[in-house]
């Protein structure tokens, strides 16, 4: 629950672009592996929830932001679907 007292959004688990190109692994523990087709870890981080938005702190300092909308991830200019 989030301060609001609502649920935060169920992000854990496999997102891929619709291509395959891009692979992101939202783990349980907080923090998330970014692959780029055959390049393995490319973007490693942390992320946080907020509701249906996510905060993410890449290794190196950098930030992005998210949102899942309708199942969808929408982060920064990708469009990742969860993996089945």
């Amino acid at each position: 629950m989030n301060r609001a007292g609502q649920p935060d959004a169920d992000v854990i688990g496999m997102w891929v672009t619709a291509d395959g190109h891009i692979r992101q692994e939202l783990r349980a523990d907080g923090r998330y592996d970014e692959a780029r087709g055959r390049r393995a870890s490319a973007y490693t981080g942390r992320y946080t929830v907020i509701g249906n938005h996510l905060d993410y702190v890449d290794d190196t300092g950098f930030t992005a932001t998210g949102d899942i909308r309708d199942g969808v991830l929408y982060h920064e200019h990708l469009v990742l679907y969860r993996e089945s």
